[in-house]
């Protein structure tokens, strides 16, 4: 049986975190309950205040397939290196300058390279997000 799941990021900023994250894998910010503009209106609607709405802010797949990812506010910075990252698949193609064009773009958005494969056989570049949570580009 396949099931399905989401990936919770603690983070210290979720709103700028996850718009990262939405350009990097093209995915969208969750739309608000039905019935409502924004999730602010929702949030004043229930009585959620302007510090608990800003800790946390999910993000989805557009088609609805892919897992949802949800950024948590927690208090620490990040101390030491992930348990567990994404490898995000930058070229459909399987060519090396899409993959190159997206740690760019991953740059210019406040990530950073860490390193870059140099295995024929097993390209990718490592790169961490705004607040130095490593991921994968690949082939």
């Amino acid at each position: 049986m396949t099931r399905r799941f989401g990936v919770t990021i603690d983070c210290r900023h979720p709103t700028s975190l996850a718009h990262f994250w939405c350009e990097i894998l093209g995915y969208i910010e969750d739309p608000p309950p039905d019935g409502f503009q924004s999730w602010a209106e929702y949030d004043t609607a229930n009585g959620v205040s302007a510090a608990e709405a800003d800790s946390g802010c999910t993000i989805i797949d557009p088609a609805g397939t892919l897992p949802r990812i949800y950024f948590q506010q927690v208090p620490e910075p990040k101390s030491g290196k992930n348990r567990v990252h994404l490898d995000v698949v930058a070229s459909e193609q399987h060519r090396w300058a899409d993959v190159a064009a997206a740690a760019d773009r991953a740059v210019e958005l406040g990530g950073s390279v860490v390193r870059e494969s140099d295995d024929a056989n097993d390209r990718f570049i490592t790169l961490t997000d705004p607040e130095g949570n490593e991921f994968c580009l690949v082939l």
